[in-house]
């Protein structure tokens, strides 16, 4: 079958082409530099031309509100206006969980039009809502490290690894479109700030965990259990210290 994944240059986009292609699957690749630009619509047809399903796995060039409300508005638009004369199935949106509950932020504003766009498009649709990834740690350390500190809220957390992420993108793409919601989190969930200490402490990396109760994410006000599904979700089958270990 041939699929469009929309961003399969970057960090999950790679994974799900690479085991699709590994399917027999014809992958064509959605990107600028492949010659598809869902912001200008170029390449766009051409990409559609025979393809049974599009996965989307588009980012903004930056997570400000308004840079990322205007890129999921303008490539909403394109994909939708362009899927609508071809012969696509199947579209696939990977998501955030939590993102109807912190619509403050500007980022989850335009995820939630990204959302929007698609269930409101009468296209056969799948939404994946993702926690954050296992592979996020070190980010969450850059961001909110000051000197040897790490400040880190004692918030829920589930994270999740990316080969998880890809294996289930992949399994949704191919299975019949659910025109709903479904959301996949890690096996583990714990406080914010134990997922970073055991990453610390794995990576013997000199630095302290300096726990809060201020239920922020990369300083983003959020409420307690933004991050974490509220109901049933799909779990990813590795462990945040097994990847930890082998990371």
């Amino acid at each position: 079958m041939k699929i469009l994944v929309i961003g399969g240059t970057g960090l999950i986009g790679k994974g799900v082409c690479k085991k699709l292609e590994s399917m027999g699957h014809d992958v064509v690749v959605g990107s600028p530099s492949a010659g598809v630009d869902i912001l200008t619509g170029q390449g766009l047809a051409a990409a559609l031309a025979g393809t049974g399903i599009v996965i989307d796995l588009s980012n903004s060039s930056s997570p400000d509100g308004e840079t990322a409300l205007n890129f999921f508005r303008t490539a909403g638009n394109n994909l939708v206006t362009a899927e609508k004369t071809s012969s696509v199935k199947h579209h696939l949106v990977l998501s955030i969980v939590g993102t109807p509950l912190a619509q403050h932020i500007g980022y989850l504003q335009a995820k939630q039009q990204q959302e929007d766009t698609i269930i409101t498009s009468g296209l056969p649709y799948t939404i994946i809502r993702s926690t954050q990834f296992h592979e996020h740690t070190s980010t969450i350390i850059a961001v909110q490290g000051d000197g040897k500190e790490v400040h880190v809220s004692t918030v829920d957390y589930q994270p999740i690894a990316v080969a998880d992420v890809v294996n289930y993108v992949v399994k949704f793409a191919l299975e019949e479109p659910k025109n709903a919601i479904v959301e996949i989190a890690g096996p583990d969930r714990g406080p914010m700030n134990e997922f970073v200490q055991k990453y610390l402490d794995e990576k013997r990396e000199d630095k302290i965990v300096i726990a809060n109760d201020d239920n922020k994410y990369m300083f983003f006000d959020i409420p307690k259990s933004a991050l974490v599904p509220a109901g049933d979700f799909y779990p990813g089958a590795i462990r945040f210290d097994d990847w930890n270990k082998s990371s």
